[in-house]
């Protein structure tokens, strides 16, 4: 007696979401290298903001009505609940890279460019974690040390 079994087959992920999640983790290499603290950080936070595009290409984008501008953060926490702690994070230092893409370099330190470089690695584990199918519950969170 022969039995089918059927496996869910996972849907493929799409182009999209593959070049933006490599584009975060070779800009995140260049981010690295940077001397300059502010130009670090604003690397590194853009880094953050296309690994978050990644999850929304791979998701979609939630359905509420009218469309308005909204931002990435915000449609994270919607479309991955899971993240909403990271999404709070990188939203709470947009300000921060807003002042430095204004010329405003004095406001990021070393040491805080340092720890984004840091914990957007850390992000771009769990996008390319979720993007390969891994169960995304993150390990560490945007204010816990490696």
């Amino acid at each position: 007696m022969a039995t089918r079994v059927d496996f869910p087959i996972r849907p493929a992920v799409p182009e999209s979401a593959l070049r933006l999640l490599t584009e975060a983790e070779q800009g995140l290499l260049d981010a690295e290298q940077e001397v300059d603290p502010g130009r670090r950080f604003a690397k590194a936070y853009l880094c953050g903001l296309r690994a978050a595009a990644a999850i929304l290409a791979m998701r979609g984008r939630p359905h509420g009505g009218r469309s308005r501008p909204t931002s990435v953060w915000t449609l994270l926490s919607s479309v991955a609940p899971e993240l909403r702690e990271w999404a709070a994070f990188f939203a709470a230092g947009s300000a921060t890279r807003a002042s430095v893409q204004a010329g405003i370099t004095r406001v990021v330190s070393p040491r805080v460019a340092d720890d984004l470089v840091r914990q957007t690695g850390q992000f771009i584990e769990l996008v390319r974690r979720a993007i390969r199918g891994a169960r995304l519950s993150p390990p560490t969170t945007p204010h816990s040390k490696r």
